[in-house]
């Protein structure tokens, strides 16, 4: 059983799950990129019950047919994703937004089919703790 809470960019949502993960994946289809503005998105889901707004409230964006997208209104990080149709009775919350995003490791990678081709050798890159040095 988890106790996670996390919330948005500003501070103006805030978010508590009590319950079991059903799976932490990272998904890389193109509608969630583009929503998220990165090449992957981490998502966790929950039964929908196990999930309760405990701030404000974010707002809905039908982003597909039966998709529902909350976000922050107010600084728009985006929150949870519903699909009524397709999952029913499950919630996904971007992991990015946990108070502790490590509490709950991702497990598997999803929707590869759209996956950026660069994205598979992302981890060869070079790195850096904070920027890199300026030429």
């Amino acid at each position: 059983m988890s106790n996670i809470t996390g919330g948005c960019h500003c501070g103006a949502i805030r978010y508590q799950v009590e319950g079991e993960l059903i799976v932490h994946a990272l998904c890389h289809c193109t509608d969630c990129r583009r929503h998220a503005g990165a090449p992957v998105v981490g998502w966790t889901m929950y039964a929908e019950d196990a999930v309760k707004v405990t701030k404000g409230q974010p707002k809905v964006y039908e982003s597909s047919e039966h998709g529902r997208r909350q976000f922050c209104a107010n600084c728009g990080t985006g929150l949870f994703y519903t699909n009524a149709n397709f999952l029913p009775g499950v919630i996904d919350i971007q992991s990015a937004t946990y108070d502790d995003p490590n509490a709950v490791p991702a497990t598997v990678h999803i929707q590869t089919a759209e996956r950026l081709h660069w994205i598979e050798s992302a981890h060869e890159l070079p790195t850096f703790e904070r920027y890199p040095p300026q030429a």
